[in-house]
């Protein structure tokens, strides 16, 4: 488990994401789509889960508008919330937060509460989610 998350069907990917190495000049990429992601973000594979389209990735999140969603999310996810089993996405990189919603979204990574609530978010409101969280302490 990573960050406390449960193992689904996007673990494996998720695991892949973190072992490997950074660009060279400190920036990810999506391999084969030239996307940066930031300094110090590891590499990802060129297939995410399910086909989800590696063009949200690339998607700058507000993270004015992010810290305004977020507190939705707060709700549960708290410091301390891994020990009952929900995890900590305070300071969690902005491209994991991104892969996990949109594979809830898609329904390739279950959780009955995360599906409902990623199904009502865009793909703008995942990136400034995303961008609030990887800031957040």
């Amino acid at each position: 488990m990573r960050h406390g998350w449960a193992l689904t069907t996007s673990a494996a990917l998720l695991a892949a994401a973190a072992a490997l190495p950074a660009a060279a000049n400190g920036a990810a990429v999506v391999a084969g789509a030239g996307a940066e992601i930031g300094a110090g973000q590891p590499e990802l594979p060129p297939e995410l889960p399910g086909g989800i389209d590696p063009g949200v990735l690339e998607i700058a999140g507000d993270t004015e508008y992010g810290e305004y969603l977020a507190s939705e999310c707060a709700s549960c996810h708290r410091a301390g919330g891994a020990e009952q089993g929900i995890p900590q996405i305070h300071g969690l990189p902005r491209h994991e937060l991104v892969i996990a919603l949109h594979s809830y979204r898609e329904g390739l990574r279950r959780h009955p509460g995360m599906e409902m609530i990623a199904r009502r978010l865009g793909d703008q409101e995942i990136a400034a989610l995303a961008a609030w969280f990887a800031q957040a302490d």
